[in-house]
């Protein structure tokens, strides 16, 4: 949700995003932009806000709702136990090993 201290003052299009939200946006996306890719990227989101806008408009009196667009089924088929790797043949496909482990770059600091 955007902070309301960064609310839209502009009274003809409240629906559009402002310059304040944008930069609110940058600031918690932690997005570096420049001013042309701010400009662009708040132009987009202006768009898509735009075509909400729209969809809000329609008419959907006597539309069902769907719990989904596209109906799902499950597929499940039985487990099969197939062709293997050995430990060993695993641990050769391993970019780097140590004592039986996989050796990975560190993730957490």
């Amino acid at each position: 949700m955007i902070d309301s201290s960064h609310t839209n003052p502009d009274p003809i299009n409240p629906n559009q995003i402002s310059h304040a939200q944008m930069e609110h946006l940058k600031n918690l996306a932690r997005l570096e932009l420049s001013a042309a890719e701010t400009s662009a990227l708040e132009g987009d989101l202006n768009k898509m806000v735009g075509y909400f806008q729209q969809l809000s408009e329609l008419d959907t009196t006597g539309v069902a709702e769907l719990p989904r667009p596209i109906e799902l089924v499950n597929i499940f088929r039985t487990d099969e136990v197939g062709p293997m790797f050995s430990s060993q043949q695993a641990m050769d496909l391993a970019v780097e090993s140590e004592d039986g482990f996989y050796k990975v770059p560190r993730v957490i600091e």
